[in-house]
């Protein structure tokens, strides 16, 4: 790894340092859909509170003559926002992980390390629920929640075969740090 790809990697964690340390755990809705749950408003996250460390998805889908497929596709949607979330998180896991291990004099491979993110976003996708549904009455929409918690995707982590066991051990130890600097929590 040069020199220009550590400052860049430095410079991206810094900036996502800021902004973490100025987010919170609620997100300010712009949909204000009158009657709807609070979590259709607020839209999709990581939170981090009485339930764990989360993350959330939202998906909806319009009417479409079929309850079943709408509903379907709701969900499908809603899983697709927390695996974007989801791997977002690992992304920035991993530039910790590289910046880390070239600190430490090792070489790291950041393609062999996007791989493996790949199959971890893969993998732990498995492992989100719905956790609530919504109909809004007044257009037809469904609106769908999906969550995974991240003491599952460690779980998760700790069985994966096709991960480095420096990547796995970085990601034990530092897993929940990183998310918290993420959400801002303390």
């Amino acid at each position: 790894m040069n020199t220009r790809h550590i400052i860049f990697g430095t410079l991206i964690i810094s900036i996502l340092l800021l902004i973490g340390c100025s987010s919170k755990t609620t997100v300010e809705s712009d949909l204000n859909i009158d009657g709807a749950p609070d979590w259709v408003n607020e839209g999709k996250q990581m939170l981090n509170d009485d339930d764990g460390r989360l993350f959330h998805g939202i998906g909806s889908a319009p009417p479409m003559g079929d309850h079943s497929l709408q509903k379907n596709t709701a969900d499908d949607r809603a899983r697709a926002e927390v695996a974007r979330i989801f791997s977002s998180y690992l992304t920035i896991a991993s530039q910790d992980y590289s910046a880390a291990a070239s600190q430490g004099g090792e070489q790291v491979s950041e393609q062999a390390v996007s791989r493996q993110i790949d199959n971890l976003t893969q993998i732990n996708l498995a492992g989100v629920s719905i956790i609530g549904r919504w109909l809004d009455e007044e257009t037809g929409h469904i609106w769908s929640l999906a969550e995974i918690d991240l003491e599952r995707v460690q779980q998760t982590l700790d069985k994966a075969q096709t991960m480095s066991p420096e990547l796995r051990d970085f990601l034990a130890q530092q897993g929940t740090t990183i998310f918290d600097r993420l959400t801002g929590a303390q």
